[in-house]
């Protein structure tokens, strides 16, 4: 009996050998831990990891800023002192989310920062004051890109960057260990983000100069020897962390006007002039001005109705002068016109960033326009032809370009943000020679004329001089005192020779006119003739 009782002693102690010995190699086997911890944790995601948008100097323009957070252990005493730290109005949110029973993030500022156990930073997708968003774009509720660059690279950004989680240590029940704080895992992204070929530099300066200058308008500057887009402003601006207020305002700040399009008045005039030009129509040649000119048994006038006597091509541009514009259209033809308009990049749309691309606006084809009143009317830039600023931007490039035409670009490329380095160069403008460059010279000239002595003056600049060409365009919308609401443009160059940039103001549907946008013109102008100094 007595061998018994030790054999079966025995037998127990070796079976508690054996369990003990089970327990030791699962708590020292990575594996075996790895799969303890999933089974006993729950995780938070602080980061979703998707990769970020840069401006062509490699500085990011989102994901540069973050937001404590702190984390809520829904069973953990810590919360109720925290709940009196929360302001009234997220009190609702922070109840319902306790009641889920799962661990959750709230955003904590003071008193509450300072209560919460466990706090992170939290990137936070836009910065306080956000630079280009209506090109960015902004997120929806599921983190996926809704509009602009987030929307047409949204497969490339998502998982972009590294993905972090907040992970809560829970025991067999379902509940949360108190003595286990909760610690981070991250899982490293692809690395993909998007460079674009905006300056961060001259688009906050061109955001500062629409703010106090432009209410409904925008603003475009084009690196003129490779029609690389170094800024693009859109005006109203939104935030793109609350898109719900600007679309409850219904101020159309939504919009990206730089990309819709607009009746282009009197800034087309000058590609008018090289059509000329190259048809051997002399610049020297001088037409009688009325006031007025009759087409078809309709009447268009110069501005006020005044007529500005005997001009040529450089008075008439310098003077704004429709009826020579409209006579000269006539002579040149349909199918002149609209050859130089379609070469120069009218009624195309253009590719902004992946699938997105911009409004096409409208070009009356060749057969349209032997209509003589819509050939007049096209003559001087009004009627049925429209295009997007960016589009008139890279027309007005032709002549700080020798003639060529290069479509602007906004995106440089995809990049590796691990490396620093671009991975995939996506600067591939169409380009071609739209007329002869000593055409495009002697325009060029007469633009820095208009600036100099003509209509455009409030657009000169401190420094370096300007060409371009000032425009007032109808838009058949009227206010309720039955003024016809118009846009108004400034199209043009700086510096007035070698120039490195063209820029494109437009004012929207209001009550400025082109004096206005020149003076917006001008203070881009200013501000660009700082960052030339820096180089």
């Amino acid at each position: 009996m007595e061998k018994r009782l030790i054999a079966m002693a025995g037998a127990c102690l070796l079976a508690f050998a054996v369990v003990v010995c089970a327990l030791a190699a699962v708590s020292t086997n990575p594996a075996y831990a790895a799969a303890a911890v999933q089974q006993s944790s729950t995780s938070v995601v602080l980061s979703e990891g998707r990769g970020n948008i840069y401006d062509c100097g490699f500085l990011p323009l989102t994901g540069t800023v973050s937001e404590r957070y702190a984390l809520i252990e829904p069973g953990r005493t810590s919360y109720h002192t925290l709940f009196e730290a929360i302001p009234a109005e997220l009190r609702t949110q922070f109840y319902a989310s306790i009641q889920r029973g799962s661990p959750f993030l709230m955003p904590v500022t003071g008193a509450a920062a300072a209560r919460a156990q466990y706090t992170f930073e939290k990137p936070v997708r836009y910065q306080p004051m956000p630079i280009a968003q209506h090109l960015i774009g902004y997120l929806g509720a599921s983190g996926h890109g809704v509009s602009g660059v987030e929307y047409a690279f949204d497969d490339l950004l998502t998982g972009g960057s590294t993905l972090t989680e907040v992970r809560c240590a829970m025991n067999a029940r379902g509940g949360f260990i108190e003595s286990d704080a909760p610690y981070l895992v991250e899982s490293p992204g692809t690395g993909a983000g998007v460079m674009l070929t905006l300056d961060s530099s001259i688009q906050r300066a061109c955001e500062a100069v629409g703010i106090e200058m432009v209410d409904k308008g925008c603003i475009v500057v084009l690196d003129a020897p490779t029609g690389r887009v170094r800024a693009s402003v859109s005006l109203p601006l939104y935030d793109p962390e609350n898109v719900a207020a600007s679309i409850a305002r219904q101020d159309t700040s939504l919009v990206n006007r730089a990309l819709s399009a607009y009746n282009v008045g009197s800034v087309f005039k000058p590609l008018l002039a090289a059509a000329a030009l190259e048809q051997g129509i002399s610049a020297q040649e001088t037409y009688e001005c009325t006031g007025s000119i009759e087409v078809g048994g309709h009447v268009y006038r110069c501005a006020y109705g005044r007529g500005h006597g005997t001009v040529d091509m450089k008075t008439a541009l310098e003077q704004s002068c429709n009826c020579y514009f409209v006579q000269l259209g006539l002579r040149l033809g349909a199918q002149t016109v609209y050859d130089i308009t379609k070469s120069a990049g009218f009624g195309q749309s253009q590719q902004v960033a992946g699938g997105l691309r911009a409004a096409s606006g409208n070009l009356p084809d060749a057969a349209q326009l032997e209509d003589l009143g819509q050939l007049a009317s096209i003559s001087f830039g009004q009627g049925a032809l429209t295009a997007t600023p960016v589009q008139v931007a890279a027309m007005m490039n032709l002549f700080a370009n020798g003639g060529r035409y290069v479509e602007p670009v906004f995106v440089e490329g995809i990049v590796d943000e691990y490396t620093q380095s671009v991975t995939e160069s996506l600067y591939r403008p169409v380009q071609r020679q739209v007329m002869d460059k000593d055409v495009a010279e002697v325009i060029r000239q007469m633009l820095v004329g208009v600036v100099e002595e003509g209509l455009g003056r409030k657009a000169a600049p401190r420094a370096g001089g300007a060409g371009g060409k000032t425009g007032t365009a109808q838009t058949g919308r009227y206010q309720e005192d039955g003024e016809e609401i118009m846009d108004a443009w400034f199209v043009g160059f700086y510096p007035a020779e070698e120039p490195r940039y063209t820029i494109a103001v437009l004012l929207d549907s209001g009550t400025h006119d082109s004096d206005d946008a020149a003076q917006v013109f001008a203070k881009v102008t200013d501000a660009l003739s700082f960052f030339l100094a820096q180089e």
